[in-house]
């Protein structure tokens, strides 16, 4: 008799634990982290657990800032992986050293249930703080191992004294950490990080969704006039994005380019709605006719945008690794953004874009001008976007998690 075919190895069952996360409320935020994840999902047993801030007078702030904490559902079934929103206590502006902990204590009920169901092998928590200082109670407390994604708010947070030791005590704990940039793994190091402890596993693109469309056709259903320059911006409407640095350097780069349009991508995020003074501002230098508000969009429409705009651009004051870069360049955009975080690693060569320093607004507009006039080699741009697909990054996290929840083989549930 013949024998069997060996049964697959039983895969580890991962809990992503992340407070940016997209819901039906919020469907815009985290989306980066919802992207890598899924992809995860698809090679082993995932399920989500976003926890969401919340403290008892905070309706009341809602009157007067309508987008404040807007919550998310208890819970919502997305694309086949269950996600979770529980509440944790978090008061607005105090007592931030203690989100760590209140997150731990709002989320352990659900991870309880889910390591007793065989569902919770890992934990993988986004962001040092406070998901990752949380993940290292959660990982004690439960007896389960746990990673760290390095995103960008590190480099905030580990300028404050009051999280800066719990946000290194998490990194320490965590079996692996992963950083999206270089230049968040050498923070880390900086403050005394093992090097062997950190690696860098970027965030990829998905070079289907994001590829150029018919550029006649994308400015047609937006109504651009095919002679105009256009550039674009995507991102969540706050002051750390820099759509106002752009905004600013309009006026002189119309005395060259007197057909120039901006379109502006994006809506609320969880650090507020910048949208009001950005009106104001447009106004106020006369661009009313220049700049164009298309509100949040979802991703499957964005290809067709940036396929109308000549020139991405993001004048940020920080990034750990901005997907959208690479979204820009699937679509065959060249990139002008500032050099902070980790932009430099994505826009790495100058056949790309164009890198200025932060807070250099002369730099900033010179830069678009050139964009603007410089004949790009459009197909190369696009290369470099598919030699940036998610496969292979997301081969090596698979690799990370079976290793280290020692499931090669073996049932872990």
């Amino acid at each position: 008799m013949a024998s069997l075919p060996p049964s697959p190895p039983k895969q580890p069952h991962i809990v992503v634990l992340s407070s940016l996360f997209p819901s039906s409320v919020q469907p815009g935020a985290g989306l980066f982290i919802r992207e890598r994840m899924f992809r995860v999902a698809r090679e082993m047993p995932l399920a989500v657990v976003a926890p969401t801030p919340w403290f008892p007078l905070q309706g009341l702030i809602r009157r007067g800032k309508p987008g404040f904490r807007p919550g998310a559902p208890n819970y919502e079934k997305q694309a086949g992986v269950d996600v979770w929103y529980p509440r944790f206590l978090s008061f607005p502006g105090l007592f931030k050293q203690l989100d760590g902990l209140m997150l731990a204590l709002g989320t352990l009920p659900r991870l309880r249930q889910l390591k007793k169901a065989g569902r919770l092998d890992l934990i993988d928590a986004h962001f040092a703080f406070p998901d990752g200082y949380a993940a290292s109670l959660l990982s004690r407390w439960l007896k389960v191992p746990f990673t760290i994604t390095l995103r960008g708010t590190e480099t905030r947070h580990i300028a404050d004294r009051r999280l800066a030791a719990r946000l290194l005590r998490g990194v320490s704990r965590a079996t692996q950490v992963f950083s999206v940039s270089d230049s968040l793994r050498q923070l880390l190091l900086a403050r005394g990080a093992r090097p062997e402890h950190i690696e860098v596993i970027g965030n990829g693109v998905d070079t289907v969704r994001f590829a150029p469309r018919d550029r006649a056709a994308c400015r047609a259903a937006l109504a651009i006039p095919d002679s105009a320059h256009v550039l674009i911006s995507v991102g969540g409407l706050v002051p750390r994005k820099g759509f106002h640095r752009v905004i600013e350097r309009l006026p002189q780069l119309r005395t060259t380019c007197p057909e120039l349009l901006f379109l502006v991508v994006g809506g609320s995020s969880a650090e507020g709605n910048y949208r009001p003074e950005l009106e104001r501002q447009v106004e106020e230098l006369g661009l009313t006719d220049c700049v164009r508000f298309l509100g949040p969009r979802q991703p499957d429409e964005l290809a067709a945008i940036l396929s109308a705009a000549d020139v991405f651009v993001l004048a940020t004051a920080n990034e750990g690794w901005a997907n959208v870069f690479l979204e820009a360049m699937a679509c065959g955009l060249p990139v002008v953004t500032t050099d902070v975080g980790g932009n430099r690693e994505v826009v790495c060569r100058d056949e790309l874009g164009i890198v200025v320093p932060f807070g250099d607004g002369e730099a900033l507009g010179q830069a678009i001008k050139e964009s603007l006039q410089r004949p790009w080699d459009r197909a190369a741009i696009r290369r470099y976007a598919e030699d940036n697909a998610w496969d292979e990054r997301v081969a090596r996290l698979c690799r990370h998690f079976r290793r280290i929840a020692g499931s090669t083989g073996e049932d872990n549930g």
